[in-house]
């Protein structure tokens, strides 16, 4: 019994969807899963199978930032349960995570009991520059998300949510030699409670200690300098400057500290940050 068990979980894959938030994961999670023969989708805190909503809750139900990290990272244990159970029920090949990060999906795989990923797909193999800028533009100006089902599914679960259509045509080659034909793939456009509110205000001394905290914790060796902030239409520009001791490679990995501050920022305040850029000063002794 329990070699048959290891040897059904060993034959079940994970693919994993990454990329910045609102970059359009979900967007592209339904052509992904496609290609890939996915027969489930894991996005921000739901199960999906083709177009309906099998377990979980949605993220973007959440009335606050926090409380949708929580429910897309199945935090709480009766959330991640059901969908863990559900999973356990159905017979399936292969399952598509959406995350912002590999680390992020491999923490989502570990809670609903499923392998680490076999590949990991980025946002840019699989989408245009232009479409990850109308993507990042539709969340941060328009406070929009997407959710890759049809709105009949989202009123149905959702009925109080905002949501709007979105059916996207695509040309797939069949390999029976009878040309491409065309598929649409039905999704909803979303503005969840948390959008509603705005801007974030919060004052350049709160925000330069969260810089600091999060330099800090990525590498307490470096020392900040200075903090400018500046007001940007939907959040804030910062300008760090900073010390670096000697010897501490840092030239390849100013992505990854300007992520992190990012990321942490508004994974715990809803803050939106557009833009970060480090300055090296000096490389002290």
């Amino acid at each position: 019994m329990f070699l048959d068990f290891l040897f059904a979980f060993n034959r079940k894959k994970v693919i994993a969807l990454i990329g910045d938030s609102g970059t359009g994961k979900s967007f592209q999670a339904k052509l992904v899963a496609q290609k890939h023969r996915v027969d489930f989708i894991i996005d921000d805190g739901l199960l999906i199978r083709e177009n309906r909503i099998l377990a979980g809750h949605s993220a973007k139900k959440e009335k606050n930032f926090l409380g949708a990290v929580k429910v897309a990272m199945f935090d709480e244990k009766s959330h991640r349960d059901e969908v863990a159970r559900r999973l356990q029920s159905e017979k399936y090949k292969r399952i598509l995570l959406l995350g912002t990060s590999e680390k992020m999906v491999n923490k989502i795989a570990a809670r609903l009991q499923l392998p680490p990923p076999v590949k990991i797909i980025k946002i840019e193999d699989v989408a245009t520059q232009e479409e990850i800028d109308t993507a990042i533009r539709i969340r941060r100006i328009e406070g929009k998300h997407v959710i890759p089902v049809p709105s009949i599914e989202v009123k149905r679960s959702y009925p109080n949510i905002f949501y709007d259509a979105i059916k996207i045509f695509k040309k797939k080659v069949i390999p029976v030699n009878i040309g491409p034909v065309q598929t649409m793939h039905e999704k909803s456009l979303v503005r969840p409670e948390y959008s509603k509110r705005g801007k974030v205000i919060i004052t350049e001394a709160a925000l330069s200690h969260l810089v600091t905290h999060f330099v800090d914790e990525y590498n307490v060796s470096i020392k900040i300098k200075k903090i400018l902030i500046k007001d940007a239409e939907m959040g804030y520009r910062l300008v760090i400057t900073i010390d670096v001791p000697y010897g501490i490679q840092l030239g390849g990995n100013i992505h990854e500290l300007q992520q992190h501050i990012i990321n942490n920022i508004e994974r715990y305040t809803g803050i939106l940050i557009e833009e970060i850029n480090i300055i090296i000063d000096k490389v002290t002794e």
